[in-house]
């Protein structure tokens, strides 16, 4: 499991869940929500900003992620996040990055 730093989503008045509208991704032991360009994840009475914290390569990844390649493709700040075998993939210098 990737390490996630804690840092809280302020004035966060929408409640995630099924049929909120927003894209829902299962991540490790959770579900993160795309909202405003960002993953939001459930943590106690708020939501906090899911963000994966180091380096994790997914070393064994034979498929290149873009347009058409069958995969959801989630915006993630300055870049697209691609969900696959349960979890978000990023192109990174030659490879590919757990988020």
């Amino acid at each position: 499991m990737t390490a996630v730093i804690h840092t809280q989503h302020e004035s966060h008045n929408h409640a995630h869940g099924a049929g909120c509208g927003h894209v829902a991704v299962p991540h490790d032991d959770h579900v993160d929500y795309v909202h405003d360009g960002h993953l939001h994840r459930a943590h106690g009475d708020h939501y906090d900003e899911c963000e994966p914290t180091g380096h994790t390569t997914h070393d064994i990844h034979d498929h290149v992620h873009g347009e058409g390649c069958g995969h959801v493709a989630i915006p993630h700040g300055d870049h697209v996040d691609y969900v696959h075998d349960g979890h978000r993939h990023v192109a990174h210098a030659g490879h590919y990055d757990e988020h």
